[in-house]
């Protein structure tokens, strides 16, 4: 794993509705958060006209918490350019080796 990486969560793509889900109405899609539990699962489930690639919505990814955003994806191949999905956090995502991976940089240092 390359340094400076810190495991935040897998997501895996889903047709079940679950509990807890919040819709993100800007990318049509419904998010149960990776906080809920101990190791970091978020399900994801997408409308039918969801704007964000196939590969994000059919292939499970990994994220990964980066102090430096633009330095981690430096050279990489985008897949979605960097966001801001909510307030304190920037995010992007890049294919490695045919995978979806995430990345997240917080704007205040977190405690956990």
């Amino acid at each position: 794993m390359e340094p400076g990486l810190k495991y935040h969560h897998i997501g895996i793509p889903t047709r079940e509705r679950r509990e807890n889900e919040e819709y993100l109405p800007e990318f049509k899609m419904y998010v149960s958060s990776f906080d809920r539990g101990p190791f970091g699962v978020e399900w994801l489930r997408f409308e039918d006209d969801s704007p964000l690639p196939e590969l994000v919505k059919s292939v499970p990814h990994v994220a990964f918490e980066v102090a430096d955003l633009a330095a981690a994806i430096a050279g990489k191949e985008i897949l979605i350019a960097p966001n801001s999905p909510s307030e304190g956090v920037s995010v992007a995502f890049i294919v490695d080796d045919g995978a979806p991976i995430e990345f997240l940089e917080y704007s205040e240092p977190r405690t956990s």
